[in-house]
């Protein structure tokens, strides 16, 4: 997190300077952060208000509103269970509360310490054809219980691990 803090914003200011000031132009430059940084930081929506001359209670009021933004930190994958009707009647409260359990997650703690992955629930993923499914990393998996999304997870910490181990 420190690592966020302390550095430069001329990335930023790039992509200020490329979008404008205006009000419109708000939304795609918090996309810009969210893509980089998973989550809009505190100290970025303050210098982003400066910037564009807007409160910051007017970037806190779009950060909050559009369920795209986050302004909590994110862990490095984000794991979306649909749990929409035709996912709930197929078993994603199973799949949750699996995930849940073997990452030390609850409702209110919804990434795990060492920051691997956040848990999340979406009202629909427009798969419901595929129910139960989820998104990780922005990849849809249908007809997923338990097992599988635990499976699922076991081998991306094993790429992970394989890489860092092959960087050494």
């Amino acid at each position: 997190m420190d690592d966020i803090l302390n550095e430069p914003l001329d990335w930023l200011d790039e992509i200020i300077e490329n979008y404008g000031v205006s009000k419109t132009s708000l939304i795609p430059i918090l996309q810009s952060v969210q893509n980089r940084h998973k989550y809009l930081p505190e100290h970025i929506m303050s210098y982003i208000s400066d910037k564009m001359s807007l409160p910051l209670a007017s970037i806190y009021g779009v950060a909050t509103f559009y369920a795209q933004f986050s302004t909590e930190p994110k862990g490095e994958h984000i794991v979306q269970v649909c749990d929409g009707t035709a996912c709930h009647v197929r078993g994603a409260k199973e799949i949750i509360t699996r995930v849940r359990k073997d990452y030390g997650l609850t409702s209110e703690n919804r990434t795990t310490e060492d920051m691997f992955l956040t848990l999340e629930t979406v009202a629909c993923i427009g798969a419901c054809a595929m129910a139960p499914a989820v998104i990780v990393d922005g990849h849809i998996f249908g007809h997923i219980n338990a097992e599988k999304m635990i499976k699922i997870l076991d081998d991306i910490k094993k790429e992970k691990e394989s890489e860092e181990c092959s960087q050494s």
